[in-house]
């Protein structure tokens, strides 16, 4: 693995990717309650921890500090208030028992693998053209598009195409934050709730298309302030 990463930290991104979505795909057959879901994702988890601690990439990616500009991000409300839309319809847990963990664990480590892939190291490896904007575009098109793969698990056609735009808001908003203040922390915390409480949320209409609104228009507002702050050091290297 370090080897194609020192080679191409491009092409190593877009090999975990690749991976990732196979994996996941065929994990998903199984169900996102059954345990092999639960597991395989902890591999994932572990493995890549690995090759990041291994490797002394935690400063790299911002996995060794929260980000020291909070107050700046207004304190990431928006993140906050995008991550609890999944529960504006009602609650109700949409497994029992063992499913109901297992599904809870697997969700909320997809939102520290999907972190480090898409915004860790695909994102960054875009950054060392010097392009940002084309990076964050990039990295905000790819994270949404990879949810087609929803299609393999029997999701229906305009279900996974609303998916698909909120992930793209929802991945703007991540690659922003994560541009201007150069820690993984916060959006790790935030992906993993968004992820977990899917698991709570009530089939409501209204409440769904709701939150998509507010989701874009998040993305909008909220990207426009942030990108009038100052980007830190450690996102110019």
């Amino acid at each position: 693995m370090m080897k194609l990463y020192q080679k191409s930290e491009l092409a190593f991104a877009i090999a975990c990717i690749v991976g990732y979505v196979l994996i996941t795909g065929n994990l998903r057959t199984l169900g996102d309650d059954s345990p092999a879901m639960a597991i395989g994702l902890l591999a994932i988890t572990l493995a890549l921890l690995l090759f990041v601690r291994k490797n002394g990439l935690q400063a790299k990616y911002g996995l060794d500090r929260w980000a020291r500009n909070s107050r700046q991000m207004l304190c990431f409300v928006p993140l906050w208030i995008v991550s609890s839309g999944n529960l504006w319809g009602g609650i109700s847990p949409y497994y029992q028992g063992l499913g109901l963990v297992c599904a809870m664990v697997s969700f909320a480590l997809v939102g520290f693998v999907e972190e480090l892939i898409f915004r860790g190291f695909l994102f960054k490896a875009m950054l060392k053209d010097g392009k940002s904007g084309q990076a964050i575009v990039i990295s905000s098109i790819t994270f949404g598009a990879g949810h087609i793969v929803n299609l393999l698990t029997g999701h229906a056609l305009v279900e996974t195409l609303t998916q698909i735009v909120f992930a793209v808001a929802i991945g703007f908003i991540f690659t922003m934050v994560y541009y201007k203040c150069g820690s993984l922390l916060p959006l790790i915390v935030a992906h993993s709730v968004i992820d977990v409480f899917s698991v709570f949320a009530v089939d409501n209409p209204t409440a769904h298309w709701l939150s998509i609104g507010v989701t874009l228009l998040t993305a909008v507002l909220y990207g426009w302030y942030l990108s009038h702050l100052e980007t830190p050091e450690v996102m110019r290297r």
